[in-house]
């Protein structure tokens, strides 16, 4: 699934299209569009723009446009089964929730150039979108570069689940299910205390698991290139300590930690 280290490789392939001038939109499915962007508006306002630059924020795409489009965003959210492709080249070899297929009626939306190029999101089950102007401002600090006292205020005084928290976007943006768990196992905090409780120490043993994790995973290629990743499954083991995993759901999603460290 596109979490932070996906988006960001889709962000660095995207760059491949700054000064590029759309010549041609594509939309298959208009339940592709969200935030009330209309097709006819996107029609108008990508036509004959050039991709000015390629943003993240958390796993959000932003691509900025100019001349014709000039002043306004497209945002692309990929969801669970969202991939990038820019001209012949995917921004990830796999995902682990999505079909290795590129299925021609799961290309939902395209950009062709007019060099010839094109700029496509795949997506089979429809979960991702797309969408003009974006809003930013609903989104927490990206995780990528959360100092440790934003990560703190964002944590601070909430009775919340530490993993809900996590997976709050407009707390901290870009951290989805497989990083919510890696980040814990390796700071060795159980996902279900309260956000709140976090002494000091912990507090900054989370944000350097947080920033350690996020650089290996994107060197790797993937937030499914975890290292609990592979023994999240009945039976599994923890490959710290041999202690058997639990699972459970926190914040609304499948969780698997090690009751022997994670405290």
């Amino acid at each position: 699934m596109p979490e932070l280290p996906e988006v960001e490789s889709y962000r660095r392939l995207a760059e491949r299209t700054v000064g590029r001038r759309v010549g041609e939109v594509q939309l298959r499915d208009r339940r592709y569009l969200r935030g009330g962007t209309e097709p006819d508006e996107l029609q108008q306002v990508l036509h004959g723009a050039q991709i000015a630059g390629a943003r993240r924020i958390g796993k959000l795409l932003v691509l900025d446009l100019g001349d014709a489009g000039a002043g306004r965003r497209l945002g692309v959210r990929f969801g669970m089964t969202g991939r990038l492709q820019v001209d012949d080249q995917l921004g990830v070899d796999r995902l682990l929730h999505a079909s290795d297929r590129l299925e021609p009626a799961w290309q939902r939306f395209a950009v062709r150039f007019t060099d010839g190029g094109l700029l496509a999101v795949h997506d089979p089950r429809l979960l991702g979108g797309v969408s003009l102007d974006p809003d930013e401002a609903a989104l927490g600090p990206d995780a990528a570069t959360v100092t440790p006292a934003a990560l703190a205020r964002a944590l601070q005084g909430s009775t919340t689940a530490l993993k809900a928290r996590l997976l709050d976007q407009s707390r901290l943006a870009g951290v989805g299910n497989l990083l919510a768990d890696e980040i814990l196992w390796r700071a060795s905090l159980a996902p279900a205390r309260p956000a709140g409780s976090l002494s000091p120490a912990e507090l900054r043993r989370l944000h350097r698991r947080l920033h350690q994790t996020l650089v290996e995973l994107l060197e790797r290629g993937g937030s499914h290139l975890g290292e609990l990743v592979p023994h999240r499954t009945p039976g599994g083991r923890c490959p710290r300590d041999g202690g058997e995993l639990r699972r459970a759901t926190v914040g609304g999603r499948t969780t698997w930690w090690c009751p022997t460290h994670q405290r």
